[in-house]
Order: C-alpha cells, then sequence, then structure tokens
C-alpha cells in the first residue's frame, strides 16, 4: 500500500483527466444510495476473488465510509502477486467527501442495511 489520500487530492485526480479507478468497497446497497462519480464497486467480501479485475490499474484509490476498511483493502490489492500500480486508501472515508456524489433511490438497500454498514 503506499498510504492515504486526501479527498482533495483525489478530486484534483479526478478533473485531472487521468482519474484513478475508485473502488468502493461497501455493499451494493450503500454503493447504489451514494458514490463518488466514476467509482465501482467491489464489496470488501468479494475483493479477493475479484482482485485481478484490478491488475492492470496503474493507480487505484480504495473508499469505504469512515477510511478504515479502505486501508485493509488497499493492503490487500497491493499484496496480490500480480498488481503492480500504485493503491491508496480516501482518508477519512465518504463521509469526509465534500464533493459531488451520485445518488440513488434510498429504496434500494439491500434489506438488514444501515447507513453505515461498512459492507
Amino acid at each position: 500500500m503506499d498510504g492515504e489520500i486526501t479527498a482533495d487530492e483525489l478530486k484534483e485526480l479526478l478533473d485531472s483527466g487521468t482519474p484513478p479507478r475508485i473502488v468502493d468497497i461497501r455493499s451494493p446497497g450503500q454503493f447504489r444510495r451514494e458514490h463518488i462519480p466514476g467509482s465501482e464497486n467491489i464489496p470488501f467480501a468479494e475483493l479477493t476473488a475479484r482482485i485481478e479485475e484490478l491488475s492492470d490499474a496503474d493507480r487505484v484509490v480504495t473508499v469505504c465510509p469512515h477510511g478504515k476498511s479502505s486501508v485493509q483493502a488497499a493492503r490487500l490489492i497491493a499484496s496480490f502477486e500480480g498488481f503492480e500500480g500504485r493503491v491508496e486508501s480516501l482518508d477519512p472515508g465518504l463521509r469526509g467527501w465534500p464533493y459531488e456524489v451520485e445518488t440513488g433511490e434510498p429504496s434500494t438497500a439491500t434489506p438488514g442495511e444501515t447507513p453505515d454498514t461498512p459492507f
């Protein structure tokens, strides 16, 4: 793992024309409710099985609600033998993202999920 990235640094990368792959590790229901534009949803529980999908990425930023679980996800991606890019975790998570988010219907939540369910 290459460390953590702030919301301002990530926003600058997104605006630069060479955005990183943003991997939101929350559940699909939470992702549908709100997420950073351009991000993709790979729930933490599926990350090991789907990590190869990221092997061609030059830079990956992991995202979770508070920036704690995404550190673990970033470490997991960085430890993958086929991954050679840069990987960072968004600090302080989606709750600290002051910029635009894409939103969906609240009714898309998976039963049993609460707004703070990490994955």
